[in-house]
């Protein structure tokens, strides 16, 4: 449901959505992360013209969330943020976290607004979207979950 809830938050499921930035589809893939990714997973055929393609899209860009998520310690704050700002940002932002935080107050925390109210979004959707698919949700609390300060470790995603 998570990454229905970003999709949602990206594209509105508007499968040939575009960014003024140059994200495009329903997961607002930005070209070099579709190159990176198709890369890291073996889609030895892909150019930038293939992320149009709904699928394409979706393979890569689902591969890059768990990628995103793996790397962010399975925190689906931390990486729906990273989505949004990159993934360098909310490591640095849990860096100079002093103790372990609620989810909620780590939320209100980032510094960006439009990445705080996508983070928001994206976890709101998600559990909308939980409901829609299986008639149950995730405790926001539990989506939410804590973040623990760790020191940034440099990571070669886009």
């Amino acid at each position: 449901a998570w990454a229905y809830g970003l999709i949602r938050q990206e594209s509105r499921f508007i499968t040939n959505a575009s960014s003024s930035v140059g994200a495009s589809g329903l997961m607002q893939v930005m070209p070099n992360t579709a190159k990176y990714v198709a890369k890291k997973i073996g889609m030895h055929s892909y150019t930038n013209e293939r992320l149009k393609d709904t699928q394409t899209n979706l393979t890569l860009g689902s591969h890059y969330l768990n990628m995103v998520l793996q790397d962010l310690d399975g925190s689906w704050v931390l990486a729906s943020a990273a989505y949004n700002a990159g993934p360098s940002r909310p490591k640095s932002w849990r860096e100079k976290l002093n103790q372990t935080t609620e989810g909620a107050i780590f939320v209100e925390s980032i510094p960006f607004n439009e990445t705080r109210t996508y983070v928001k979004n994206v976890l709101a959707n998600a559990s909308y979207d939980s409901i829609l698919m299986d008639g149950q949700t995730t405790p926001m609390k539990q989506r939410l979950g804590v973040i623990a300060p760790k020191t940034a470790v440099l990571s070669e995603l886009p």
